[in-house]
């Protein structure tokens, strides 16, 4: 094998080494390094050629005044390169001792194109990368906001299926009460469902074809995270069958319709506009109670205020319907009921209070941040719980001044 003498060029004063491609073995790929990119005009000079490597060796030393044409010429690509997004550059140009007067244009160059820049209404580059943000959507749904703006280019997720059963099961439940149905027999069949659904959810991650034939059918009510652990509606039914097992009728009624249209609404007006408002604090400021960060000012605005409604509505217009309103723990008239005893607090000013306080901790059970525990358990319990406490102490607050 010959190997032809290097002809200079003409223009650059560059030597070229031609060597024949191979065409046996194929050009080993380099291992890709954690450095800045650099430039293809700053290439190594080499004076040794490598037998292993098929691409012809690039060599050159400029000198004199086309240096400083090189440079400049390299620092016009780079710029180029990196307004494309091409190149992901820290600190690549470099200037040599009295370069003051370049330093100074390059950065005369670079104010003039942010300027540019802004007044077209486009947000600067720094260093190959964007500043744009996107917003995306948490778990639970709740309007995370990860930063100002928002790719509209992606399709907003509402889970209308998801949240159309979620809703209905309020309907029901109002149904169930208002019909007088009993308490035991619901929640005896809610564990005769659990006693199937719990043992067909584990089975799906032990069977491959039982996962894909439970997906297929189920999987359109499932979020992406519940597809790799427990099913939301495990969670749902033991959060039911704890508040009709251990509150009062009416009290676990409306801890139900809160899961049921708060953690929907919350949901639904977090994903819409949750990127529009701030997120919420770490920590709730009074009771220092630790907030899902990922939570948004929009959907607990729509589930205080959801819950809110709940509880007036429910007080004043649906429990009057079941046994005649004699087996509620609050009544319009009269007031908290205990034994059989009306201790007061009753009339639209009590129920204003109760429905304060029902909006306030229904905001605050779905935004609450605890750990791995599903808010379809935690927010019908702690819910319920806030409320009843609630009203038992108004009652005996209420019975000191009367």
């Amino acid at each position: 094998m010959t190997r032809t003498p290097p002809q200079p060029d003409t223009a650059t004063g560059i030597a070229h080494d031609t060597f024949p491609t191979p065409t046996a073995a194929p050009p080993r790929r380099r291992r890709r390094r954690s450095r800045a990119a650099r430039s293809p005009s700053l290439t190594r000079s080499t004076t040794s050629s490598s037998k292993r490597s098929p691409s012809p060796i690039v060599s050159f030393s400029p000198s004199g005044e086309n240096a400083k044409g090189v440079k400049n010429i390299t620092r016009k690509v780079i710029k180029t390169l990196e307004g494309l997004g091409h190149l992901d550059v820290v600190d690549m140009v470099t200037y040599e001792e009295g370069d003051e007067e370049e330093r100074r244009h390059d950065r005369g160059v670079e104010k003039i194109e942010k300027r540019d820049l802004r007044s077209a209404g486009a947000k600067p580059e720094t260093n190959g990368h964007s500043h744009s943000h996107l917003t995306t959507v948490n778990g639970n749904g709740n309007g995370a906001v990860d930063g100002g703006s928002v790719d509209k280019t992606k399709k907003l997720d509402l889970e209308i299926p998801r949240k159309a059963l979620h809703a209905s099961i309020g309907f029901f439940t109002l149904y169930l009460y208002v019909s007088e149905s009993d308490a035991r027999k619901i929640t005896l069949a809610l564990w005769t469902a659990l006693a199937i659904i719990v043992p067909a959810d584990m089975l799906r991650f032990r069977s491959q074809r039982f996962e894909r034939t439970y997906e297929r059918f189920l999987g359109f009510l499932m979020r992406e995270s519940e597809k790799n652990s427990t099913n939301g509606v495990v969670w749902y039914i033991l959060g039911v069958n704890f508040v009709l097992s251990l509150y009062p009728q009416d009290v676990a009624t409306v801890a139900i319709l809160i899961l049921s249209w708060a953690d929907t609404a919350a949901s639904t007006f977090g994903r819409l506009y949750g990127s529009s408002t701030s997120r919420l604090p770490a920590r709730l400021p009074i009771l220092r109670l630790p907030l899902a960060p990922r939570k948004s000012v929009a959907g607990f605005t729509a589930a205080s205020i959801t819950g809110a409604l709940i509880a007036v509505g429910f007080w004043s217009l649906v429990a009057p319907f079941r046994n005649g309103g004699r087996d509620v723990t609050w009544a319009l008239e009269g007031g908290v009921r205990a034994a059989g005893q009306h201790l007061g607090g009753g009339g639209w000013a009590g129920l204003a209070l109760i429905g304060l306080v029902a909006g306030v901790v229904s905001g605050v059970a779905e935004a609450l941040d605890l750990g791995s525990l599903d808010d379809n358990l935690t927010l019908p319990i702690i819910s319920g719980g806030c409320i009843l406490g609630f009203l038992k102490l108004l009652g005996m607050v209420t019975s000191w001044f009367s």
